[in-house]
């Protein structure tokens, strides 16, 4: 598997807590991850190759704090910028992020959050500036979890004078990852993985010293899809070099609809059953239902005898794409912008496609490997942004898939 884009561009960004260098292992080479190069390259930082998907960051002692407007339009990690800015230069601007068509991305949370760490927030024009002579203890809970929010929080805090106590966190296992590698280098982080983290401050002038080089676990989101493939499509696959115990709900989801899977401490091995039940599926927080595997299990389930349903929790535009499943012969219902009703199994037959985010994008990839006929795949820039040489993976188990201009 390839390294978790969630984790990688997390701690490209943590860089700018650390006095040396900081050597970033099993990175995904992928466009968010060039993206996120580009920008912390505008701020000022040095950025090196240092081997095969390894690359050194070594953060600038002056920072150009004014974030590049283009870039972090495009890029919506760009806003975990703010804590590590913010807690080393005293002060940042950005516009608002972009990223992928999914619903509303507010950033009240981090505002707010930075806010009762002391830092003063005002917007101009559509780029918010944020200023802090220095950060302070304080005691924040997000109305709802966020998995961004809560990074970007605690990487500020680390150099905050004082405790920082955040509740309601996200407890993802990108959240976890990186709290230790800030505590292995200085931080003193606890709580990360749980739904409060508390983080006693080093104060401004006391930056991290990178002991070791970071490994970026690996995309738990690349193989949960893949699973996904093998249950709908595979004689067998053996998934390798990834964590099971980042997928309980998707295999529990899988095993109930009649998918035998293997595992073993960090491969997993799936192949089609004769026959696929229908289920529901709610996506949540982490260790829930994932809804960056929503849309790939769409697709399973209409494959699925009976009918199913899904309901997504978590971004309100996340299901836009199944008019384009439709489009494909899927028996799919809107019921309201949060669920849909799916009839199945059903013949999905190839045609057109465009990819508005790289969640669906992928999916629909999917589709078009079950489905009949030739299925083309547009605005894949979208499926870079995420994936690493998807096709070269897929064409390696056998798939009849390539890349056109």
């Amino acid at each position: 598997m390839s390294g978790a884009k969630n984790s990688a561009l997390k701690v490209f960004a943590a860089s700018l807590l650390f006095r040396n260098p900081v050597q970033i292992k099993n990175t995904p080479l992928i466009e968010d991850i060039f993206r996120m190069k580009e920008l912390l390259s505008a701020i000022g930082a040095r950025i090196s190759n240092s081997g095969n998907k390894t690359f050194s960051v070594e953060a600038p002692e002056i920072a150009n704090t004014d974030l590049d407007k283009a870039i972090t339009q495009s890029l919506r990690a760009s806003v975990v910028l703010l804590g590590p800015m913010l807690a080393r230069y005293g002060k940042v601007s950005m516009p608002h992020p972009g990223g992928c068509v999914i619903g509303k991305r507010p950033i009240n949370f981090f505002i707010e959050g930075l806010k009762a760490m002391g830092a003063k927030v005002s917007e101009v024009n559509g780029r918010y500036y944020f200023s802090a002579k220095k950060l302070k203890g304080a005691d924040f809970a997000f109305l709802t979890p966020s998995v961004t929010a809560t990074e970007t929080l605690m990487m500020a805090a680390v150099l905050a004078e004082g405790r920082v106590i955040i509740r309601n966190c996200a407890c993802e296992p990108e959240i976890e990852s990186l709290a230790k590698f800030l505590n292995d280098s200085g931080a003193k982080i606890k709580g990360a993985g749980t739904h409060t983290i508390i983080v006693d401050g080093l104060g401004a002038s006391v930056w991290l010293t990178a002991a070791s080089p970071f490994t970026v676990i690996p995309d738990r989101i690349e193989a949960g899809s893949l699973l996904i493939l093998g249950a709908l499509a595979a004689k067998k696959i053996k998934i390798k070099n990834c964590e099971p115990l980042h997928l309980l709900s998707l295999i529990a989801h899988l095993e109930a609809a009649g998918v035998k899977i293997e595992r073993g401490a960090d491969w997993l091995a799936v192949s089609k059953p004769r026959r696929l039940s229908a289920l529901d599926v709610k996506t949540c927080e982490y260790p829930g239902f994932a809804t960056d595997l929503q849309a790939p299990f769409t697709v399973f389930l209409t494959q699925a005898e009976g009918k199913s349903q899904v309901f997504e929790t978590i971004f309100d535009g996340r299901l836009e794409y199944v008019n384009e499943l439709v489009r494909l012969g899927a028996n799919i219902t809107p019921c309201d912008p949060h669920r849909v009703i799916i009839l199945g199994p059903t013949v999905l037959s190839g045609r057109a496609v465009e990819s508005p985010d790289l969640r669906s994008g992928l999916a629909f990839i999917i589709a078009g490997l079950i489905a009949k006929g030739e299925t083309v795949v547009h605005n894949i820039y979208n499926i870079d942004r995420g994936y690493e040489s998807i096709e070269t993976k897929l064409a390696a188990l056998g798939a009849d898939i390539k890349r056109v201009q």
